[in-house]
């Protein structure tokens, strides 16, 4: 039952991502569990019984609120300290962009902090630099995206014009430093997202085109969300 329960609120990908999101179901529940029994332990032993060789007791909604409250702290404690852990191969995956029939590989970096969407669609956009497009898109393009998003498309010529121009996204984004700001986005036929040994392919992904380089030492060229993959 709970791992039905699991499967409808998160809707996991694959088996690997059930099996992980059944063990944090059962690691809430078990802290939870064993906070509220401390705590009746503690401060009202005489509640607890023991029957047939288990351990009751009667949990009254003071306790179950404080032990809700006490359970998340330790819970948001503990997954702060194994975030601090996580190796780099945890924070970098694989991805391929492929887009009129070419494509473009590159190592994108995991941001929990890119939520970015395409706000018509809904669809879920990666950040790439410019530099790694040169391969699947016309440096006409890629060369004026300022000028596209504002309008201005004369310094592209009709023909990539007329091939690119219903694949063009407007992406708004907001950063330090940058409010309100905007990016070019297309949409790539497909993306596939390697991690873990695994792959997954992406037909509803946009491509954001970023015109610096997202790091100073090239470690990445992209930045991808957390719930892509």
């Amino acid at each position: 039952m709970s791992v039905i329960m699991v499967y409808i609120a998160y809707k996991p990908q694959n088996i690997k991502k059930l099996g992980k999101n059944v063990l944090i179901f059962y690691l809430t529940s078990f802290v939870f569990g064993g906070v509220a029994f401390a705590l009746i332990y503690v401060i009202k032993p005489q509640d607890i019984l023991m029957k047939n060789g288990l351990f009751l007791g009667t949990y009254p909604l003071k306790t179950v609120f404080i032990s809700a409250i006490i359970a998340a702290i330790i819970l948001i404690m503990g997954f702060k300290i194994v975030k601090t852990k996580i190796s780099k191969k945890d924070i970098y995956c694989k991805v391929k962009i492929i887009l009129n029939n070419k494509e473009v590989e590159t190592m994108a970096m995991v941001d929990t902090g890119n939520m970015l969407k395409e706000p018509i669609t809904g669809m879920p956009v990666i950040v790439v630099e410019s530099s790694l497009l040169e391969k699947i898109l016309p440096y006409q393009i890629l060369q004026n995206t300022e000028k596209i998003i504002g309008g201005d498309l004369e310094n592209v010529p009709e023909e990539i014009k007329n091939k690119y121009i219903s694949t063009f996204r407007l992406i708004p984004y907001s950063s330090l430093g940058k409010q309100n700001g905007m990016l070019l986005g297309i949409k790539a036929d497909k993306v596939v997202i390697e991690k873990e040994g695994e792959e997954v392919e992406k037909d509803n992904i946009v491509i954001g085109i970023y015109n610096k380089s997202l790091t100073k030492r090239g470690e990445y060229r992209a930045l991808i969300g957390l719930e892509e993959i």
